[in-house]
């Protein structure tokens, strides 16, 4: 049986901050190929630098940089679907980890999504105007898709789900939320594995934004983030961190809650370009204990 939490009260239009822990998870994946296509060993090695530094506050003072860059090759309507991909993940994942003005945040994340509606634009032209098909349409070209799609769509789910959290007071934005979750159950037949458990991780937010009771579905969340975890043998901690805050919180089990966020807390958040993403996850870890008490 499901109990409510502490003064707490669900509205499907309010979703602010739900895809805030895995748009860390996507701001990570996104360094690792933000210049790809400068092939030269610098360039690399700046990648590698990025994912496995501790300094989070290091990385989002100078990942505008990077961001003006990936944006200057794209003036002049560049169809390089890696450009435009690496364009998209990296703006959306930027406004939702690290800009804090909301007006700010929004118009990058719409800046992001309109790269990714590029990028699967320019790899199928029956895959343009999404945005402007009906639902039924939408389901129809997903039909289409096959594993070579599936990084232009992982791509677009994520950034799309992000726009919608910039936006999550306009009712027409969240509407498109049911866009993007057949994406990810698309993805999840197509491959399941990707990203190291990326697909299965938002799925498991995806089932986990209400309560059973206004039709979540919150135990198949629960498989999600348990496979998440496996996929990436332990080492994502942000994972863990997910499943307390959205699956323990969301059915009441302060227990469950208490002990993942102290299993993060007590890992080495060193672990091979996850370094950034696990000191993000343990700050993030230490809020949600502090909170605890106050919440169940």
């Amino acid at each position: 049986m499901w109990h409510s939490p502490k003064s707490r009260t669900y509205r499907y239009g309010k979703i602010t901050g739900i895809f805030a822990g895995l748009a860390l998870l996507v701001f990570i994946s996104g360094c690792s190929y933000i210049i790809s296509p400068l092939t030269s060993k610098m360039a690399q090695n700046l990648s590698s630098t990025i994912l496995n530094s501790d300094d989070p506050q290091t990385v989002a003072d100078g990942a505008p940089s990077y961001l003006l860059l990936v944006s200057s090759f794209l003036r002049d309507g560049s169809g390089n679907e890696s450009l435009l991909r690496s364009a998209a993940v990296l703006h959306s994942a930027y406004a939702g980890v690290f800009v804090k003005d909301a007006k700010r945040a929004s118009k990058m994340s719409m800046h992001a999504l309109d790269y990714a509606l590029r990028a699967v634009c320019v790899s199928n032209s029956g895959y343009c105007n999404l945005r402007k098909t009906t639902f039924d349409e939408f389901k129809n070209v997903l039909s289409t898709i096959g594993e070579y799609d599936v990084a232009n769509w992982y791509a677009l789910g994520t950034t799309w789900a992000g726009w919608i959290q910039k936006n999550s007071q306009d009712w027409n934005a969240v509407a498109e939320l049911a866009r993007v979750k057949i994406i990810f159950k698309k993805l999840l037949e197509l491959s399941p594995d990707y990203k190291q458990g990326g697909v299965h991780l938002y799925t498991a937010v995806l089932s986990t934004l209400l309560p059973p009771a206004l039709g979540g579905k919150p135990e198949i969340g629960r498989q999600h983030f348990e496979r998440a975890i496996v996929l990436s043998k332990g080492k994502n901690l942000m994972a863990k961190v997910l499943y307390a805050e959205k699956y323990a919180k969301l059915v009441f089990n302060k227990k469950l809650h208490d002990k993942l966020l102290n299993e993060v807390l007590k890992a080495n958040p060193v672990a091979h370009d996850l370094t950034l993403m696990n000191t993000l996850a343990q700050s993030r870890a230490k809020e949600l204990l502090a909170a605890s008490d106050d919440y169940f």
